[in-house]
């Protein structure tokens, strides 16, 4: 046998070698995958059974008690702070019988007018409802825009002395891209039915007109804020002294208390116990189950898994 048949025969048994560890690579993945999802179907399964229960104890209460519900973070759908969570607490917290007080405890930069108007008018329907049950908003480092679009509603209002509140205003921002689209040589095109169907595309250089138009709807939202604010607070608020209450400046709870924004200087255990009467607290914020905190975690991690082997990682920080 000459040395070019030896070498054939050992790299042909080598190859051999190569691709039977890569066979069993793969088989080796597939059952891994396949055990991985079988314990989540099963650690699913025992989520979905035993995560209400695990949840049952929230909100109950067998004495008399100072009812909190958290307003944390950007107040818009789908969000923790959305008028459907909001308003959800609130009425499980005024339907209880031990409720002797409603805290709603704010901490927000603001957010949506819609929203935030949904959790104002449930507020007033619900104390007309309740009448026994007061409202009181406690802003922490923050009550602004629609934040205290919502404390407004409250009976009363309490910040810390170096809170920030106020900000009664009405913003919206976006970018032009059509200086960036000329120096690129790139041509837009845009096909509508209507005339200013486009009109806040970012890539269309201002119509002043179009421009005049949104101003009126931003103004006619600022209106709306006012009004309700106005209907909160009522005499209490000094806007006629000082009309730039409504100018979308922003003022610490010291200044705030000057100006009628708020009624006093407390947090939120100094109301529960000097104002309502009833130190202790119970949370009746809307929270996640640890359901669902797990499947978004998985649906996160499903999602990055089935990325990779696919080929595409997207957008990395290295």
């Amino acid at each position: 046998m000459t040395d070019n048949n030896v070498d054939n025969k050992t790299w042909k048994l080598l190859e051999k070698a190569v691709l039977a560890s890569v066979s069993e690579q793969r088989r080796s993945r597939r059952w891994g995958i396949f055990f991985k999802v079988l314990t989540f179907v099963y650690l699913f399964g025992a989520l979905a059974l035993f995560s209400p229960l695990m949840d049952s104890s929230k909100g109950v209460t067998t004495g008399s008690h100072t009812a909190l519900i958290e307003v944390r973070g950007m107040i818009a759908d789908q969000e923790r702070a959305s008028a459907d969570n909001i308003v959800s607490a609130l009425r499980k917290a005024f339907d209880d019988k031990n409720t002797r007080g409603i805290i709603l405890r704010i901490n927000s930069p603001g957010g949506s007018p819609v929203q935030s108007g949904y959790i104002y008018d449930e507020i007033r329907r619900l104390r007309a409802l309740y009448p026994d049950t007061k409202v009181y908003a406690v802003i922490s480092d923050m009550g602004a825009s629609g934040a205290y679009y919502i404390a407004s509603a409250a009976d009363e209002i309490y910040a810390d002395k170096s809170s920030l509140v106020g900000s009664i205003g009405v913003t919206a921002a976006g970018f032009g891209f059509v200086g960036t689209m000329e120096k690129l040589g790139v041509d837009r095109r845009l096909y509508t039915s209507g005339e200013h169907k486009a009109f806040l595309d970012p890539f269309q250089p201002q119509n002043s007109e179009e421009t005049a138009f949104w101003k009126e709807v931003l103004q006619t939202t600022h209106k709306q804020f006012i009004a309700s604010v106005k209907q909160g607070r009522g005499d209490r608020l000094k806007d006629a002294e000082h009309p730039e209450l409504f100018s979308g400046l922003i003022w610490s709870g010291e200044q705030a208390l000057q100006l009628g924004l708020i009624d006093a200087l407390g947090s939120s255990s100094f109301v529960a116990r000097e104002v309502i009467g009833a130190k202790e607290i119970v949370d009746f914020t809307l929270q996640e189950t640890p359901f669902d905190r797990f499947a978004k975690k998985f649906g996160a991690s499903v999602a990055e898994r089935l990325a990779i082997w696919a080929g595409f990682n997207g957008p990395q920080l290295r």
